[in-house]
């Protein structure tokens, strides 16, 4: 936009849990305006993971959540006719966004039944250093260390 930044919305904190943060996450999950069944999906995984640690499972989800969230990533820059893969640290919202939306999408991935089922397996994982999602952030952070050399081409 060229005059003025856009507002940043306000999200309101979810019902069970009093977080923003399980509000954002359940945005990620909903599909087609579904949040409801978004909501459901998460609190039924939630406690599914409760169940399976014997801990509290919003503890073992936000350690989960943090243990796939990258804290490099690569961004291609063009220079001189040569295109190279330049490491560039990423805005902590971003980061957020990024680590929640490979959790969801490494779960949906799953072959469980539903997809509460399918959440809590990759939570649980993620919370042990595991699964799909924390393996995408060990490869970007290891290609970001591949291309550390190209780090003084940063924008």
């Amino acid at each position: 936009m060229r005059k003025t930044k856009p507002r940043k919305r306000i999200i309101l904190p979810d019902p069970k849990f009093n977080d923003v943060l399980v509000t954002k996450f359940v945005n990620n999950i909903m599909l087609k305006g579904k949040k409801s069944i978004a909501y459901k999906i998460f609190y039924d995984a939630i406690d599914i993971v409760a169940d399976k640690t014997k801990e509290n499972g919003l503890d073992v989800w936000k350690k989960g959540l943090s243990n796939v969230t990258p804290n490099v990533e690569v961004r291609s820059r063009r220079i001189g006719g040569a295109t190279f893969q330049i490491p560039t640290e990423i805005r902590p919202d971003r980061k957020m966004s990024m680590g929640m939306k490979n959790l969801i999408g490494y779960a949906r991935k799953r072959s469980e039944k539903t997809m509460a089922l399918r959440l809590a397996s990759e939570i649980i994982a993620a919370s042990k250093e595991e699964g799909a999602a924390f393996k995408r952030k060990e490869d970007i952070h290891r290609m970001a260390e591949a291309n550390k050399a190209f780090s003084h081409f940063r924008m």
